[in-house]
C-alpha cells in the first residue's frame, strides 16, 4: 500500500507524537476518551519532510490522500466545503512534535467565499457573526498564507472603529464588517495581484503548505536552536472542524490550566472572552476575564469542563494547558498538552503529583527541564528597596523574576543596546515572534495589551525572563518611541524597573538581590542526587564562586584556573617582571614574589571545599595576555626592571603570535620555563599542608592538572618537575600528603594517544571548549561570524561550543576513555568545559562512562538533575 499521509482523530492515539505531531496525537487521544472534540484529520509529519524533499511542493499523492479525507470529513460531519446548504468551515493549525508557541499560526474559518458567507448569515440568522468570520479569515490567510503583514488590516480596522467612534472590535455592524471585507479583499489584491480564492480546496491547499513552509521561517528555526528540536522532525498539520466562539453572547473561546503555571497551585487558572475566537484570547488583542467568571455566564459549560479537566489531568498525569470554545452553551475542546511552567511551578507540581500517588520520584525527577531551573536562581527586587518604592502602574506578573533596565520599544534596539553592554527593559504594545531575539536581548518585557497566556507571556516564561503584561494604563507611541503613565512620559533610555511576579511596575532603579531557593527545590534536588551516578563538580576560581558552588550542590572543583588568580593590581606586577626577565634567577625572584599569593587563594579555595577534591589547573594562557598595553603601565615595568621603555616594547612586541590559541601556551610554559611549573607546586603542596593541618578529619587531595598536552613525552616533563617539587615539600613538612597529576584532554591527537597518556596520568579532564575548537578548527572567538549562514543554510542545527558535538568531539572523548582506562585501572575521567551544564551533553557523559561533570557555579543544580535523568533513563 502507499504511504498513508493522513490520519482521522478517530484513528491516533497519544503514542504518535512522532508522527501525528503533539497536538493531533492529543486531539486523537480526547477524542478516544470520549470528549467533546470538533472532528477533523492530521496530515503526518512525513508529508511535511517529503514536502522540503519535494522541493517545497506538495505531490499528488498526498494531495490525493488530503481530498480523500476531507470527503471523509464530510460525511463525519454531515457538511460539505462550499456547500449552498450546509457548507464545512474548518480550522487549520500546526502541531510539531514538541509545542512551540507562537511559532506556527493557525488559520480558522476556512472554507468561506462571499455565497457562503451568505448562506450562514441566512441560516444563523447572524449576519454580523457571518460577516466576522469572513474578514477575519481573509485576515489571517493573508497573513499567514501569503505572508501579506497583519498590520495593514489592523491600520484599516483601526481607521474604521475611528471612523463609527467605537472602541472595541464587537461594536462594529453587520455592514461595517461587510464593508470591511470588501477593504480587506482589496488590500489582498493590492498587495498579491490576484483576486483572494474563493475555491475552498485551493484554500486549504494553500493553508497547508503555509504550516509546512512556517517549519522553515526564521522564528521556527530560532526557537528550535534554543529549545534543541532537530530540523528533521517536521510539523503535523491538524484540520477540524470548525467551533464558534463569536456567534454571539451565548458563545465564547478560552484557554485554561489545570494548575496554575505561575506558582503550581492546584487550581483551575485561565481566561474566557465571550463572543471571541481562540486568536483573541492568545494573541492578546482583548484582555479577558477570569475563567471562573464563566461559571456565572455558562454553568453547564463550565460544569461540564471542569469534570474534562478531571479526566484530562488522571489520565495524562500532568498540568494540562488546554483550548476550547463554547458554541450556543455546548463546550467544545479544540486542544490539550503537558502545560508550560516557571521553574517554581514545575517543581511544586512535581512533588505533588508524587504527593498524590499520581508519580513516583522518578518520573517527577524526569519530568523537569532541567533548563528552567536557571529561572529559579535568578534575580529578585532587593525586599527593603522594594518597601520602599510606589508602583507606578501594574499590569499581570506573567514570568517571574525581576529586572530593571533602560526602556527601548523595538526588538532590534533591545539587541543593538545589549551588543552594546546596555541593559535594556523591551516595552510593547504586544509583542509578536519576529521579536524573539530582541525579547531573549532583555533584562524584560512589558507589553501593553495581552493577557497571561499572550505570546510574551508564553515565551518569557520559556526563556526565563522576567515579563508583566496586559497594562493597560499605558499610553504607547510607539513611533515617537515614548509612552505615557501615572502622569509621566517615559523615553527611550529612561530606566524602569519591573517585577515579574507581582506585575508592579515602578519608576527608575530598583537594585536586584539574587535568588534564594528552598522547599520543592530540596525535595527534587534530594531524589536527584539519590538517583544520579554521575558528580557534580563546578568551575571556581575564587573562594566565593566555590561557596556558592557548594550551596547548589557541587562536590567538588573540576576546574579551578590559576591564571585568573594574576590579573589583581599587587600581582600583575610581580607576574610582567617574570615576563620581562633575562635569566632563570631573575625569573624565579618575580615568582617568588607572586606564591604567597598563589599559596592565599589555594587555602581560602580548601577551605571553601571542605576536604572535597580540587583540580587546579596550572598556567594556560599565553604570556601575552599578561603585558601591559597602555603607556604608562609600561613605563612603570620599565622603571621596576631596570630596563628602557623600548626594551619593554621590544619583549612584548616578541611575544606576539599569529596563532595565540595554538601558541606558546599550557604545558608548552612549563616546558621553556619550569620555573613557573615549580612556584605553581609549591604553592598548591604548602596551601594543602597548611589546611590538612587544621582540618584533621578533612582529606585534602590536591588534584594538579597539565593543560594542552598533546605528548606523553611532554606530560612527562612537567610531571617530573611537578613531583620533585611536591615530594621535597611534603618531605620537608614530615607530613603524610597524597596528591595526584593529571591532564586534560584538549588536542585531538592526546585522545588518539590515551593509551599512553594514561600511562603517566592519575585522571583525565576533557577540556571541551578547546577540544570543539581544535577537532573543527573554528576559533570559538571568530565562529559566531559564520555560523549564521551555517544554520541558514541547515549545515549546523546548533553552536558546537554550545551543545556538545556527539558525533566528532565525542567520540574522541569515547576513544580517550576506551584507550585509557585498560592501561590505568585507577584512571578517573571528567569534563571540565562549558559542555558541562547543558542537559544534552550531560546526558552522553553520563552514557560514555565519565565518573564527574564540571560546570559554572549556577548551572550546577540543572547538571544534578540532567544527570538524575540520564541515570534514570538509561536504566
Amino acid at each position: 500500500m502507499a504511504n498513508k499521509w493522513v490520519y482521522l482523530f478517530t484513528e491516533g492515539n497519544a503514542n504518535m507524537r512522532e508522527l501525528l505531531g503533539g497536538k493531533g496525537a492529543n486531539l486523537a487521544e480526547m477524542t478516544g476518551l470520549g470528549l467533546p472534540v470538533p472532528q477533523g484529520f492530521t496530515i503526518t509529519t512525513e508529508a511535511c519532510t517529503q514536502y522540503y524533499e519535494d522541493g517545497r511542493e506538495i505531490n499528488a499523492e498526498i494531495q490525493a490522500q488530503i481530498n480523500e479525507y476531507i470527503e471523509k470529513m464530510e460525511e463525519i460531519t454531515g457538511k460539505k466545503f462550499g456547500d449552498k446548504e450546509n457548507p464545512l468551515l474548518v480550522s487549520v493549525r500546526s502541531g510539531a512534535r514538541a509545542s512551540m508557541p507562537g511559532m506556527m499560526d493557525t488559520i480558522l474559518n476556512l472554507g468561506l467565499n462571499e455565497d457562503v458567507v451568505e448562506v450562514i448569515a441566512k441560516k444563523s440568522n447572524n449576519p454580523r457573526w457571518a460577516w466576522d468570520c469572513y474578514r477575519r479569515f481573509i485576515q489571517m490567510y493573508s497573513d499567514v498564507v501569503m505572508e501579506v503583514g497583519k498590520k495593514y488590516f489592523e491600520e484599516l480596522i483601526d481607521k474604521m472603529k475611528a471612523e463609527r467612534g467605537v472602541t472595541y472590535d464587537v461594536e462594529l455592524t453587520a455592514d461595517d464588517l461587510k464593508e470591511l471585507a470588501g477593504q480587506f479583499k482589496a488590500e489582498y489584491k493590492e498587495k498579491i495581484g490576484q483576486d483572494f480564492p474563493d475555491d475552498p480546496k485551493e484554500q486549504l491547499m494553500g493553508a497547508v503548505k503555509a504550516v509546512f513552509r512556517s517549519w522553515d521561517n526564521p522564528r521556527a528555526n530560532v526557537y528550535r536552536r534554543d529549545n534543541d528540536i532537530p530540523y528533521s522532525w517536521g510539523t503535523a498539520v491538524n484540520v477540524q472542524s470548525m467551533a464558534f466562539g463569536n456567534m454571539g453572547d451565548d458563545c465564547g473561546t478560552g484557554v485554561a490550566f489545570t494548575r496554575d503555571p505561575a506558582t503550581g497551585e492546584k487550581k483551575l487558572m485561565g481566561e474566557f472572552l465571550i463572543n471571541a475566537q481562540g486568536e483573541d484570547v492568545v494573541a492578546g488583542v482583548r484582555t479577558p476575564m477570569p475563567i471562573a467568571k464563566m461559571a456565572e455566564e455558562f454553568p453547564e459549560a463550565f460544569e461540564q469542563f471542569q469534570n474534562v479537566c478531571q479526566t484530562l489531568e488522571n489520565h495524562y498525569r500532568d498540568m494540562q494547558d488546554m483550548e476550547f470554545t463554547v458554541e450556543n452553551k455546548k463546550l467544545y475542546m479544540l486542544q490539550t498538552r503537558n502545560g508550560k511552567r516557571t521553574a517554581q511551578a514545575a517543581l511544586k507540581i512535581a512533588c505533588d503529583l508524587v504527593d498524590e500517588g499520581m508519580r513516583t520520584e522518578e518520573e517527577a525527577v524526569a519530568m523537569i527541564d532541567p533548563r528552567n531551573l536557571d529561572t529559579l536562581l535568578h534575580p529578585q527586587f532587593d525586599a527593603a528597596a522594594l518597601k520602599a518604592a510606589t508602583p507606578i502602574g501594574k499590569g499581570l506578573g506573567a514570568s517571574p523574576g525581576a529586572a530593571c533596565g533602560k526602556i527601548v520599544f523595538t526588538a532590534e534596539d533591545a539587541e543593538n543596546w545589549n551588543a552594546k553592554g546596555e541593559k535594556v527593559v523591551l516595552v510593547r504594545l504586544e509583542t509578536s515572534p519576529e521579536d524573539i531575539t530582541g525579547m531573549k536581548a532583555s533584562q524584560g518585557i512589558l507589553t501593553v495589551r495581552g493577557g497571561m497566556t499572550s505570546h510574551a507571556a508564553v515565551v518569557a516564561r520559556g526563556m526565563g525572563t522576567c515579563c508583566v503584561s496586559g497594562c493597560g494604563d499605558i499610553a504607547m507611541d510607539e513611533a515617537n518611541k515614548k509612552f505615557t503613565l501615572a502622569g509621566k512620559e517615559f523615553h527611550e533610555g529612561d530606566y524602569i524597573s519591573i517585577d515579574g511576579s507581582t506585575g508592579n511596575i515602578y519608576d527608575g532603579v530598583i537594585p536586584t538581590v539574587d535568588a534564594t531557593i528552598a522547599g520543592e527545590f530540596g525535595r527534587i534536588m534530594a531524589w536527584a542526587d539519590k538517583y544520579r551516578t554521575l558528580k557534580v563538580r563546578t568551575n571556581a576560581d575564587t573562594p566565593a564562586d566555590a561557596k556558592k558552588a557548594r550551596e547548589l550542590g557541587a562536590e567538588g572543583i573540576g576546574l579551578c584556573r590559576t591564571e585568573h588568580m594574576f590579573f589583581e593590581e599587587d600581582r600583575i606586577a610581580a607576574f610582567r617582571e617574570m615576563i620581562c626577565s633575562d635569566t632563570v634567577e631573575e625569573r624565579e625572584a618575580a615568582l617568588e614574589k607572586i606564591l604567597p599569593y598563589q599559596q592565599g587563594d589555594f587555602e581560602a579555595l580548601y577551605e571553601a571545599l571542605e576536604g572535597n577534591p580540587v583540580t587546579i589547573r596550572f598556567l594556560d594562557p599565553p604570556l601575552h595576555e599578561f603585558v601591559p598595553t597602555e603607556e604608562a603601565d609600561i613605563e612603570k615595568l620599565a622603571a621596576a626592571q631596570g630596563k628602557s621603555v623600548d626594551t619593554i616594547k621590544a619583549i612584548i612586541a616578541s611575544l606576539h603570535e599569529f596563532n595565540p590559541m595554538m601558541g606558546h601556551r599550557g604545558c608548552r610554559l612549563a616546558v621553556t620555563y619550569p620555573e613557573i611549573a615549580k612556584m605553581q607546586t609549591k604553592a598548591v603542596i604548602r596551601a594543602a599542608i597548611n589546611v590538612q593541618k587544621a582540618h584533621a578529619d578533612w582529606t585534602v587531595e590536591p588534584e594538579i592538572m597539565i593543560p594542552l598536552v598533546c605528548d606523553v613525552k611532554e606530560l612527562k616533563f612537567v610531571k617530573k618537575v611537578v613531583v620533585e617539587t611536591a615530594d621535597a615539600e611534603i618531605a620537608a613538612a614530615g607530613i603524610d600528603l597524597k596528591y595526584e597529576v593529571g591532564t586534560m584532554i584538549e588536542i585531538p591527537r592526546a585522545a588518539l594517544t590515551a593509551d599512553e597518556i594514561a600511562k603517566e596520568a592519575d585522571f583525565f579532564c576533557f577540556g571541551t571548549n578547546d577540544l570543539t575548537q581544535m577537532t573543527y578548527g573554528f576559533s570559538r572567538d571568530d565562529a559566531g561570524k559564520f555560523l549564521n549562514a551555517y544554520y541558514d543554510a541547515k549545515i549546523f542545527e546548533n553552536d558546537p561550543f554550545a551543545k556538545l558535538d556527539q558525533t566528532g568531539v565525542g567520540k574522541l572523548m569515547e576513544t580517550a576513555i576506551k584507550l585509557g582506562k585498560p592501561v590505568n585501572s585507577k584512571l578517573h575521567v571528567g569534563i571540565c568545559g562549558e559542555h558541562g551544564g547543558d542537559p544534552s551533553s550531560v546526558e552522553f557523559c553520563h552514557k560514555i562512562g565519565l565518573d564527574y561533570v564540571s560546570c559554572s557555579p549556577f548551572r550546577v543544580p540543572i547538571a544534578r538533575l540532567a544527570a538524575a535523568q540520564a541515570a534514570i533513563a538509561n536504566k
